[in-house]
């Protein structure tokens, strides 16, 4: 007899389990990352064939105490290891776990693998050579605090390699996996649907299981192969017997699959892997939409099974908050009687469906935590009746009998935790849907409060010619976003949550503010932007986040200003100084205007269109100097204006020029690569201004203005570079933004005659 230990995924021992119990294989036992049991080598040879939930067969070879280093290598110098294999073949050692002496894993192999060598040098006088990629054969070393377990690795590689995958999609899930999902599913070998299949992994699990096709069939090499104890004639036996089974078994099968996607190229590899896994005939491939897919017509009742894309695979968030929301009205409506199993790896996404599960599962895709969610899809069955019509429904609706159903605690005879069939009419479901017009996430607090700005703000804007303005700034501290509305267009960006907040709870109240924003403005997938950004910590316009290079116009008074609303974490735009630019477009006529740290120029495209006799704009960064100057093609300005690219601090100790009207708004703080020094506003500021001051004309003004917190300006010093100063903060914060006074400070500086 052999001891065995065969890990497995977080979440997929209980499977595994069981499993090897219908394999007639007794006193398994649960343990830390897997199963364990006492077994023949026929045993393990048919959790290599067999299995569809382990990830490796690893026979015990020795087991014994370790405190030190020493004890790792001297136990393992008295393994036989020339017994196992010869010493022309390669090894590898994969090793897990540590203890107060030994806590580096590659330290731990290191060891084994100085113990295998040094037995071979001193009985042959020479060595094996390690091989870490594709080794003949494979052992596992495991430590647990003081007791180190050394086995062979029977399955060489991982067992969820089945060997039909050999091109796979994005964020593919392991065979293993997507069994564990078909089998916690609930499915009992009616017709299944996968709308959204990928590379087609979940219906080829679900076909192979129900043909009883052993999964390690399709391999072409086990680990055991090069061991020399290996029993030949046994797997020979086993082997055969599992693939001429496999091949009868798809002649009588009646159970059918349906899978599409919405890749052409991904039903192409699904397929093909689905002639390699030999159950392509079974399963038919469409290029569909799952929003449009529907049940075959002959069919009533079935599964549904899929794993979703999600944020990243979508290229969205909005985008799959819209999908997941879809999705649940659209099963509700074609799927109606059929059982849905979704998996996914963000939970709180699959609330967006709208539904409520009869059973949940915790699974994990490797360290990330992710769940299955089985939900009943109440059926429909209709009679005849008198005529009702609606409220919000085009259709006259006649009182047809609908069969639903309500839930229970479910058990393991009833899984779905279903009640018998409640009657009610056809006309209750349509005013059910009526008011389920909203989305399945909806925030009442949230809706509430953004309705109240956007009554007060729409109509202010529309009157100041004004088209993009804050609809609202974290005005509830547990919904702790900004939206910003550009045109038709809204972005909205969320603040970081401290650390101490719940992820889940953070995740769960962005996914209501997103989902309810959507709803009020009734916007389209692409109409909607996504950010996240630390609050209030300087201006980080230089950092790129994309390359979508989306170009809006949007009117701001008498001002033409482009934004790019994907590209950057600010869009070229800065919302609260919208007063001060305006301010600057009525001061600046016939005087000469120098805009510091100008980033897009829109300051000086006010300026212009104000009558100045000149501009002058000045920043570090060429793209966006070039942006500016687009900026002025745009509201067709000519005559003098001067874009420079330099440094604003070196320029002004160098420049020689004299200016009416300077605007700085330099950034919190910069350590940016084309600056010799780091800057600190308030560190700075007088040097700044000192700077600045000598290039103003007597009578001239600079208008002076940082985002930084808690900033305070140096007055006395300020006054004696001959200025006479006024704090314009409270006249500076616009109307929509005066929820938050402190977003930033102002000062009119006057010089003096």
């Amino acid at each position: 007899m052999f001891n065995y230990f065969i890990p497995t995924a977080k979440g997929l021992a209980p499977l595994l389990e069981a499993e090897l119990k219908e394999l007639g294989i007794e006193n398994t036992k649960q343990i830390a990352g897997g199963v364990s049991f006492d077994g023949s080598l026929e045993n393990g040879y048919q959790v290599c064939l067999w299995s569809r939930f382990a990830s490796r067969v690893l026979l015990k070879l020795s087991e014994f105490k370790v405190i030190d280093p020493m004890d790792l290598y001297l136990g393992c110098s008295n393994i036989p290891w020339e017994s196992h294999f010869d010493v022309d073949k390669t090894f590898s050692i994969d090793f897990s776990g540590s203890n107060d002496e030994i806590r580096n894993t590659q330290f731990g192999a290191l060891k084994i693998k100085d113990a295998i060598v040094d037995r071979f040098r001193k009985k042959f006088d020479e060595r094996p050579n390690v091989e870490k990629r594709d080794a003949d054969i494979r052992f596992n070393g495991r430590l647990f605090k003081d007791k180190a377990s050394i086995y062979i690795d029977l399955s060489g590689s991982p067992l969820h390699l089945r060997g039909y995958r050999t091109i796979a999609g994005e964020a593919p899930l392991r065979e293993t996996l997507a069994a564990g999902i078909i089998k916690r599913s609930g499915w009992k070998g009616e017709a299944l649907v996968d709308p959204m299949c990928g590379s087609g992994t979940l219906v080829i699990e679900a076909a192979m299981m129900s043909l009883n096709i052993a999964p390690g069939s399709l391999r072409n090499k086990f680990g055991f192969e090069q061991w020399k104890k290996h029993d030949v004639e046994t797997w020979k036996t086993l082997k055969t017997t599992a693939q001429v089974y496999g091949r009868r078994a798809v002649k009588d099968c009646t159970t059918r699959f349906y899978a599409s996607d919405l890749s052409k190229d991904m039903i192409s590899i699904a397929r093909q892997n689905a002639q390699r896994a030999g159950v392509a005939e079974l399963i038919e491939f469409s290029v569909q939409d799952a929003k449009k897919v529907l049940p075959p017509e002959e069919l009533s009742t079935g599964m549904v099974v899929s794993n979703p894309p999600y944020g990243e695979r979508l290229g969205g968030f909005s985008d799959t908050i819209s999908l997941y929301t879809e999705l649940g009205h659209h099963f509700k409506d074609a799927f109606a009687g059929w059982n849905l199993s979704m998996f996914a790896m963000d939970t709180e996404l699959l609330s967006c469906l709208g539904m409520r599960a009869a059973r949940s599962y915790k699974f994990f895709n490797g360290p990330i935590e992710c769940v299955l969610k089985n939900y009943r899809i109440s059926p429909k069955r209709i009679a005849e009746g008198a005529e009702v019509v609606a409220e919000k429904s085009t259709k006259t609706v006649k009182p047809k009998t609908v069969e639903t159903t309500e839930f229970v605690e479910s058990t393991e005879d009833n899984p779905w935790g279903t009640l018998p069939p409640v009657i009610e009419t056809e006309a209750d479901i349509v005013f059910k849907e009526v008011k389920q017009i909203k989305p399945a996430i909806y925030a009442e607090d949230f809706a509430n409060r953004l309705l109240k700005n956007m009554k007060r703000l729409d109509k202010w804007a529309k009157r100041e010619n004004i088209q993009c303005y804050r609809l609202y700034d974290a005005d509830l501290p547990e919904y702790n976003v900004a939206i910003d509305r550009y045109n038709e267009y809204l972005i909205i960006q969320e603040y970081r949550a401290p650390k101490e907040i719940d992820a889940q709870k953070v995740r769960r109240r962005f996914l209501d503010i997103v989902s309810t924003t959507r709803y009020l403005l009734d916007l389209t997938d692409d109409q909607l932007i996504i950010k996240v950004r630390e609050r209030q910590k300087g201006r980080q316009q230089y950092e790129k986040l994309d390359s979508k290079k989306q170009r809006l116009v949007v009117q701001e008074g008498p001002a033409k200003i482009i934004v790019n609303l994907q590209d950057y974490l600010d869009t070229g735009l800065f919302l609260d100084h919208r007063p001060t630019r305006l301010r600057i477009g009525k001061m600046a006529e016939g005087k000469d205007f120098l805009n510091l740290f100008c980033y897009t120029a829109t300051a000086s495209v006010h300026a212009a269109l104000g009558g100045a006799k000149s501009t002058t704009s000045v920043d570090m960064s060429n793209t966006y100097l070039n942006w500016g100057q687009e900026n002025f093609t745009e509201n067709g300005i000519q005559g003098k204006h001067d874009f420079i690219q330099q440094d604003c601090i070196k320029w002004l100790q160098h420049a020689h020029e004299m200016y009416d009207l300077i605007f700085i708004d330099p950034p919190t703080f910069s350590n940016s690569k084309r600056m010799t020094d780091v800057f600190d506003v308030q560190d700075d500021h007088v040097a700044l201004l000192t700077s600045a001051s000598e290039r103003v004309n007597p009578n001239g003004e600079i208008i002076f203005s940082n985002n930084k917190r808690g900033f305070k300006l140096d007055l006395e010093a300020i006054k004696a570079l001959g200025f006479y100063v006024k704090d314009i903060s409270k006249a500076s914060i616009p109307e929509d933004f005066k929820g938050n006074d402190k977003i930033h400070q102002c000062w009119l500086l006057t010089k003096h005659n």
